[in-house]
Protein backbone atom coordinates (compact mmCIF):
# COMPACT_ATOMS: atom_id res chain seq x y z
CA UNK A 1 0.00 0.00 0.00
CA UNK A 2 1.20 3.02 -0.97
CA UNK A 3 2.44 5.96 2.03
CA UNK A 4 1.26 8.96 0.56
CA UNK A 5 -0.64 10.83 2.34
CA UNK A 6 -4.22 11.57 0.35
CA UNK A 7 -4.77 15.39 -0.72
CA UNK A 8 -8.02 17.34 0.88
CA UNK A 9 -9.33 17.36 -2.58
CA UNK A 10 -9.26 13.57 -2.82
CA UNK A 11 -10.90 12.89 0.51
CA UNK A 12 -13.45 15.13 0.40
CA UNK A 13 -15.66 13.24 -2.00
CA UNK A 14 -15.60 10.13 0.30
CA UNK A 15 -17.35 12.28 2.81
CA UNK A 16 -18.79 15.18 1.23
CA UNK A 17 -20.79 16.12 -1.53
CA UNK A 18 -19.03 18.96 -3.62
CA UNK A 19 -20.41 22.01 -4.67
CA UNK A 20 -21.87 22.21 -7.51
CA UNK A 21 -20.38 25.80 -8.71
CA UNK A 22 -17.58 25.86 -6.57
CA UNK A 23 -16.75 22.28 -6.24
CA UNK A 24 -16.70 20.98 -9.51
CA UNK A 25 -14.18 21.62 -12.37
CA UNK A 26 -15.41 22.90 -15.68
CA UNK A 27 -13.67 20.33 -16.94
CA UNK A 28 -9.50 19.87 -18.59
CA UNK A 29 -10.91 20.42 -22.45
CA UNK A 30 -12.79 23.82 -21.71
CA UNK A 31 -14.43 25.86 -23.39
CA UNK A 32 -14.15 23.23 -26.05
CA UNK A 33 -15.84 20.99 -24.22
CA UNK A 34 -17.40 21.22 -20.76
CA UNK A 35 -18.65 20.04 -17.46
CA UNK A 36 -22.28 21.45 -16.82
CA UNK A 37 -24.66 20.60 -13.85
CA UNK A 38 -28.29 20.59 -14.90
CA UNK A 39 -31.06 21.95 -12.57
CA UNK A 40 -34.23 22.00 -14.88
CA UNK A 41 -35.38 19.07 -17.57
CA UNK A 42 -38.13 20.08 -19.58
CA UNK A 43 -41.17 18.20 -17.73
CA UNK A 44 -40.07 20.23 -14.53
CA UNK A 45 -43.45 22.04 -13.76
CA UNK A 46 -41.69 24.04 -10.85
CA UNK A 47 -38.22 26.17 -11.46
CA UNK A 48 -35.47 25.28 -9.49
CA UNK A 49 -32.71 26.81 -9.26
CA UNK A 50 -29.33 26.26 -7.25
CA UNK A 51 -29.50 27.75 -3.51
CA UNK A 52 -25.84 29.31 -3.94
CA UNK A 53 -24.96 28.92 -0.08
CA UNK A 54 -25.80 25.85 0.24
CA UNK A 55 -24.99 24.02 -3.56
CA UNK A 56 -28.68 22.40 -2.86
CA UNK A 57 -31.25 22.58 -5.44
CA UNK A 58 -34.15 24.80 -4.10
CA UNK A 59 -37.95 25.79 -5.75
CA UNK A 60 -37.73 29.24 -7.49
CA UNK A 61 -41.62 29.40 -7.92
CA UNK A 62 -44.03 27.18 -9.81
CA UNK A 63 -44.48 27.63 -13.88
CA UNK A 64 -46.92 29.79 -13.74
CA UNK A 65 -47.89 29.07 -17.51
CA UNK A 66 -47.70 26.70 -19.85
CA UNK A 67 -44.28 27.12 -21.05
CA UNK A 68 -41.69 24.43 -20.52
CA UNK A 69 -38.17 25.06 -20.70
CA UNK A 70 -37.30 23.52 -24.30
CA UNK A 71 -33.76 21.56 -23.28
CA UNK A 72 -32.07 20.46 -20.24
CA UNK A 73 -31.09 23.71 -18.63
CA UNK A 74 -28.46 24.77 -15.63
CA UNK A 75 -24.91 25.91 -15.48
CA UNK A 76 -21.55 26.27 -16.04
CA UNK A 77 -19.54 25.41 -13.10
CA UNK A 78 -16.61 27.79 -11.50
CA UNK A 79 -17.66 30.14 -14.38
CA UNK A 80 -19.61 33.61 -12.78
CA UNK A 81 -20.84 36.51 -15.06
CA UNK A 82 -18.66 39.67 -13.68
CA UNK A 83 -17.08 42.80 -14.83
CA UNK A 84 -15.58 41.07 -17.71
CA UNK A 85 -18.30 39.63 -19.45
CA UNK A 86 -20.05 42.58 -18.80
CA UNK A 87 -17.46 44.51 -20.67
CA UNK A 88 -17.52 41.58 -23.60
CA UNK A 89 -21.39 42.61 -23.99
CA UNK A 90 -20.74 46.17 -24.11
CA UNK A 91 -18.00 45.51 -27.09
CA UNK A 92 -20.80 43.39 -29.24
CA UNK A 93 -23.69 45.04 -28.54
CA UNK A 94 -22.37 49.22 -28.15
CA UNK A 95 -24.52 49.60 -25.07
CA UNK A 96 -22.77 51.17 -22.48
CA UNK A 97 -22.58 49.87 -18.81
CA UNK A 98 -23.73 46.66 -19.34
CA UNK A 99 -22.83 44.36 -16.11
CA UNK A 100 -22.88 40.95 -15.42
CA UNK A 101 -26.40 39.45 -14.04
CA UNK A 102 -23.61 38.22 -10.98
CA UNK A 103 -24.08 34.12 -11.74
CA UNK A 104 -22.89 31.44 -13.23
CA UNK A 105 -23.17 31.13 -16.43
CA UNK A 106 -25.89 29.60 -17.95
CA UNK A 107 -25.96 26.80 -20.76
CA UNK A 108 -29.39 25.19 -22.56
CA UNK A 109 -27.99 21.43 -23.64
CA UNK A 110 -29.79 19.40 -26.53
CA UNK A 111 -30.44 16.26 -25.93
CA UNK A 112 -32.54 13.50 -28.04
CA UNK A 113 -33.28 11.43 -25.02
CA UNK A 114 -36.06 11.83 -21.74
CA UNK A 115 -33.90 12.67 -19.12
CA UNK A 116 -36.14 12.27 -15.95
CA UNK A 117 -34.58 14.91 -13.28
CA UNK A 118 -32.09 17.33 -12.88
CA UNK A 119 -29.46 17.49 -10.17
CA UNK A 120 -26.67 15.71 -12.63
CA UNK A 121 -23.73 16.63 -14.20
CA UNK A 122 -23.30 15.66 -17.94
CA UNK A 123 -20.66 16.70 -20.70
CA UNK A 124 -21.55 18.85 -23.17
CA UNK A 125 -20.31 20.72 -26.35
CA UNK A 126 -20.57 24.36 -26.96
CA UNK A 127 -22.26 25.45 -30.46
CA UNK A 128 -22.89 29.06 -29.97
CA UNK A 129 -25.20 30.94 -27.60
CA UNK A 130 -27.83 33.93 -27.09
CA UNK A 131 -27.08 36.95 -26.02
CA UNK A 132 -29.44 37.84 -23.80
CA UNK A 133 -29.66 41.51 -21.59
CA UNK A 134 -32.08 41.30 -18.73
CA UNK A 135 -32.73 44.79 -17.10
CA UNK A 136 -29.16 46.24 -18.57
CA UNK A 137 -27.14 42.73 -17.44
CA UNK A 138 -25.23 40.25 -19.55
CA UNK A 139 -27.60 37.08 -19.06
CA UNK A 140 -25.81 35.04 -22.28
CA UNK A 141 -27.11 31.42 -22.81
CA UNK A 142 -24.92 29.23 -24.21
CA UNK A 143 -25.89 26.37 -26.49
CA UNK A 144 -24.65 22.88 -26.36
CA UNK A 145 -25.26 19.44 -27.21
CA UNK A 146 -24.76 16.66 -25.27
CA UNK A 147 -21.70 14.72 -26.03
CA UNK A 148 -22.25 11.28 -27.58
CA UNK A 149 -26.05 12.39 -28.28
CA UNK A 150 -27.27 10.45 -31.25
CA UNK A 151 -28.95 13.04 -32.54
CA UNK A 152 -27.25 16.52 -31.71
CA UNK A 153 -23.91 15.25 -30.49
CA UNK A 154 -21.97 15.71 -33.98
CA UNK A 155 -23.02 19.38 -34.21
CA UNK A 156 -20.10 21.90 -33.65
CA UNK A 157 -21.85 25.18 -34.65
CA UNK A 158 -25.18 27.01 -34.45
CA UNK A 159 -25.18 26.45 -38.17
CA UNK A 160 -25.52 22.68 -37.86
CA UNK A 161 -29.24 23.30 -35.61
CA UNK A 162 -32.29 24.20 -37.88
CA UNK A 163 -33.09 27.80 -37.45
CA UNK A 164 -36.76 26.62 -36.09
CA UNK A 165 -34.71 25.60 -32.55
CA UNK A 166 -32.91 28.35 -32.21
CA UNK A 167 -36.19 30.51 -32.54
CA UNK A 168 -37.78 27.84 -29.79
CA UNK A 169 -35.07 29.16 -27.56
CA UNK A 170 -35.40 32.24 -28.27
CA UNK A 171 -38.92 32.54 -28.08
CA UNK A 172 -38.77 31.22 -24.58
CA UNK A 173 -36.40 33.47 -23.39
CA UNK A 174 -38.37 36.28 -24.34
CA UNK A 175 -41.34 35.64 -23.35
CA UNK A 176 -40.80 33.17 -19.51
CA UNK A 177 -40.87 36.37 -17.13
CA UNK A 178 -44.24 37.79 -18.75
CA UNK A 179 -47.29 37.62 -17.20
CA UNK A 180 -50.39 39.28 -18.64
CA UNK A 181 -50.58 43.16 -17.96
CA UNK A 182 -47.06 43.26 -16.54
CA UNK A 183 -46.41 46.04 -19.36
CA UNK A 184 -43.40 45.66 -21.90
CA UNK A 185 -40.39 42.93 -21.08
CA UNK A 186 -37.10 43.91 -20.15
CA UNK A 187 -35.31 41.27 -21.56
CA UNK A 188 -33.98 41.20 -25.35
CA UNK A 189 -31.84 39.35 -26.63
CA UNK A 190 -29.81 41.26 -29.27
CA UNK A 191 -27.76 38.15 -31.32
CA UNK A 192 -27.53 34.71 -31.87
CA UNK A 193 -24.19 33.65 -32.10
CA UNK A 194 -21.78 30.94 -33.29
CA UNK A 195 -19.24 28.61 -31.25
CA UNK A 196 -16.16 30.82 -31.33
CA UNK A 197 -18.00 33.41 -29.48
CA UNK A 198 -19.35 31.20 -27.28
CA UNK A 199 -16.06 29.65 -26.24
CA UNK A 200 -14.90 33.31 -25.65
CA UNK A 201 -18.24 34.35 -23.69
CA UNK A 202 -16.82 31.49 -21.07
CA UNK A 203 -13.35 32.72 -21.23
CA UNK A 204 -14.69 35.85 -19.85
CA UNK A 205 -16.80 33.81 -17.11
CA UNK A 206 -14.06 32.39 -16.34
CA UNK A 207 -11.88 34.89 -15.76
CA UNK A 208 -14.62 36.74 -14.26
CA UNK A 209 -14.94 33.12 -11.67
CA UNK A 210 -11.19 33.76 -11.02
CA UNK A 211 -10.77 36.66 -9.69
CA UNK A 212 -13.92 36.90 -7.60
CA UNK A 213 -13.65 32.90 -6.80
CA UNK A 214 -10.52 31.76 -7.50
CA UNK A 215 -9.71 32.62 -3.51
CA UNK A 216 -11.78 29.67 -2.53
CA UNK A 217 -9.26 27.42 -4.77
CA UNK A 218 -6.32 28.18 -3.49
CA UNK A 219 -7.96 28.21 -0.11
CA UNK A 220 -8.30 24.43 -0.63
CA UNK A 221 -4.97 23.87 -2.28
CA UNK A 222 -3.54 25.53 0.99
CA UNK A 223 -5.67 23.17 3.48
CA UNK A 224 -4.36 20.25 1.47
CA UNK A 225 -0.68 20.92 1.15
CA UNK A 226 -0.85 21.11 5.05
CA UNK A 227 -2.09 17.73 5.39
CA UNK A 228 0.35 16.30 2.74
CA UNK A 229 3.12 18.02 5.30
Amino acid sequence: MSDRHPTLEEILPYFYRRHPWHGVPLGADAPAKVTAFVEIVPTDTVKYELDKATGLLKIDRPQKFSNVYPTLYGFLPQTYCGDETGRFCTERTGRPDIKGDGDPLDVCILCERDISHGDILVQAIPIGGLRMIDHDQADDKIIAVLEGDAVYGRWREISDSPPELVERLRHYFLTYKQTPGSGPSKVEITHVYGREEALEVIRRTQADYERDYGHLRRALSEVSSRIRD
